[in-house]
């Protein structure tokens, strides 16, 4: 990923939310990449926590003043950049920093088709910057948005003359997206912020030209099989809580065996299709399972193991796994 952003070229800021894991962080920072985004105030703390203290964006609207709070104090050790989408929350941002005598960076968001959050057109964001730019403790950076769409071009160009004509700072033009950062480029960004590349999963490469690969997906779940009620269906140890509550089906990909299908998840049990399979599975067997979802599945064990040729070479704490206050 950081060799293709290279040649783009766009500057990668890496999204921690997939892995939650401060050293996989710094390998992907001394790959290149500019920066580090954490979607929790909680995961930024762990990220800090762990050596991280430069360039980190928390693209998501901070509103509340426990986590204001939390916020000034971490600005205090870091370089923070936040997005906003209204003036309530820059104002609150600005309110607490100078109470606390911290200052952090702001990004503009834009909603440029995704209907998520970000103002609703380039004029709003322009008055949403000069709001921002005349708040104490706050510096503009510039604009952000996510996904990164080729429709979005214009608004992105429209959005970009505007502040330039407004003499509105744009050191930062970020898109977002793992698969777009040629489109962020496209669209007018200068920083594409991509995250799930670093295990991979189902959900994207599920296709009939581009079927789940284990040797491009990383992430595994192990599983035992402790049930063969019929020929036909098994039952694994790996259920909702291990994996996630309703993702598509399939839920996941089982690597020994590709015909099994698990269809079906109860909170403990996951409920698996083995019909067309010419295996006689036996309780006791463990597989191997590519999550349908690696971030949501990667948000449940208090651990992941680095298994590279088949040893276990590092174990890791899932050290922002759960960070929801």
């Amino acid at each position: 990923m950081q060799e293709r952003c290279n040649r783009i070229p766009i500057a990668l800021q890496v999204h921690t939310k997939t892995h939650k894991n401060p050293e996989i962080a710094r390998m992907q920072l001394r790959q290149g990449a500019v920066g580090i985004c954490c979607q929790k105030l909680g995961e930024a703390e762990v990220m800090v926590a762990g050596g991280i203290e430069e360039n980190i964006l928390i693209p998501y609207n901070i509103v509340g003043e426990q986590k204001l709070v939390r916020l000034a104090r971490l600005a205090r050790r870091a370089r923070l950049t936040v997005a906003v989408d209204s003036e309530y929350t820059a104002r609150g941002i600005s309110e607490q920093l100078k109470k606390d005598g911290a200052s952090v960076g702001v990004l503009v968001e834009i909603d440029t088709g995704g209907k998520r959050t970000g103002v609703q057109s380039p004029q709003a964001a322009v008055e949403l910057a000069q709001t921002v730019s005349r708040l104490p403790n706050l510096e503009l950076r510039g604009v952000m948005t996510y996904p990164s769409r080729i429709e979005a071009k214009p608004v992105m160009e429209e959005t970009i003359e505007l502040f330039r004509r407004a003499g509105l700072p744009l050191t930062e033009i970020s898109g977002g997206g793992t698969g777009a950062e040629a489109v962020s480029k496209e669209i007018g960004c200068n920083v594409t912020r991509s995250g799930s590349y670093a295990f991979e999963g189902l959900e994207r490469i599920n296709t009939t030209t581009n079927p789940p690969n284990p040797v491009s997906c990383a992430t595994r779940v192990i599983v035992t099989v402790v049930s063969t009620p019929t020929p036909e269906r098994i039952i694994i140890d790996a259920g909702q809580k291990r994996f996630e509550r309703n993702p598509p089906n399939p839920y996941g990909y089982v690597v020994e065996y590709p015909e099994a299908r698990i269809y079906a998840m109860s909170v403990e049990h996951g409920h698996v299709d083995v019909s067309a399979c010419s295996h006689r599975f036996r309780v006791g067997e463990r597989l191997m399972v590519i999550p349908q979802h690696q971030e949501t599945t990667l948000n449940l064990p208090e651990e992941v193991y680095g298994v590279p040729k088949g040893r276990i070479e590092v174990v890791w704490p899932v050290a922002g796994r759960g960070k929801m206050r």
